[in-house]
């Protein structure tokens, strides 16, 4: 019977600490924000027309159309904060299943911020009817109305 002279390696590595695990549930309840704020802005593009009269974009809607990046964008930041500080103290955040939660969530923030980009550009465009109010619809119900 022979004694190991070497210790033998640790196979298991160290977890992160609660609070960890506690702030990297943050980062699906961002990216679930961003993709709520996105559904909202386009639940508000109602707000646009009233009585065939273009009123622009209403406040809620640039509200919406700002808030969705940034809620996806802290939510990339706050995970990448959070495993660079699991990795400094030798951590590994891939361990325990909020951080796996964290990293698939965070997959999500790219298609999303497409997404958002284009309705934050189509909140500064133009009046999509150039300016004829309802895209011209009133002239054609006089023409219908018109005929006999």
């Amino acid at each position: 019977m022979s004694t190991p002279t070497h210790p033998a390696p640790a196979t298991t590595a160290a977890t992160p600490a609660p609070s960890w695990r506690r702030w990297s549930l943050l980062v699906p309840v961002l990216v679930a924000a961003s993709a709520g704020l996105l559904a909202a802005h386009f639940s508000f593009e109602g707000d646009t027309f009233r009585n065939c009269r273009y009123l622009g974009p209403s406040t809620r809607m640039y509200v919406t159309a700002w808030a969705a990046p940034v809620c996806g964008l802290a939510a990339l930041l706050l995970l990448l904060s959070l495993r660079r500080r699991a990795h400094r103290r030798g951590q590994r955040p891939g361990s325990v299943w909020q951080g796996r939660v964290a990293v698939a969530a965070s997959c999500l923030v790219p298609v999303l911020l497409l997404a958002q980009l284009a309705a934050l550009y189509w909140v500064y465009g133009p009046d999509p009817s150039g300016g004829h109010d309802c895209s011209g619809l009133t002239l054609v119900q006089e023409r219908a109305a018109a005929r006999p």
